[in-house]
């Protein structure tokens, strides 16, 4: 069971794991938008954007809810937000050595392995 539970947690940090996610918490972070106006403040294109919206909806990071044809995304809860914060914190004590960490890049640590 404490397998299931780490496995579940890995699940849910690997999707704050990819820049475009990031970008997109980052840009809903203090407000709902509709995912045009997520799309054009990322430069990014729909289809990309719909599908990290929709791993970080899966992980339920984020919430949505449809105003006659637009969808409006935000983050699920004010944890989230606080998590998001949290770690913009802890980033900016070991930013430097995230920068010079070598071994991250060599061993793709961060990476999901794929099971053989």
């Amino acid at each position: 069971m404490v397998k299931n539970k780490l496995d579940v947690k890995a699940k849910f940090i690997r999707a704050f794991s990819d820049k475009t996610r990031l970008q997109i918490l980052e840009c809903i972070k203090d407000s709902e938008k509709p995912v045009s106006q997520i799309v054009e403040e990322l430069n990014g294109n729909q289809s990309n954007i719909s599908q990290h919206l929709a791993c970080l909806k899966g992980c339920g990071i984020i919430v949505s809810r449809q105003e006659g044809k637009y969808m409006y995304y935000s983050l699920q809860s004010e944890q989230i937000k606080l998590l998001l914060t949290m770690m913009d914190h802890v980033f900016h004590q070991v930013e430097e050595e995230v920068t010079a960490c070598e071994k991250n890049d060599q061993l793709d640590c961060c990476v999901r392995q794929q099971e053989v």
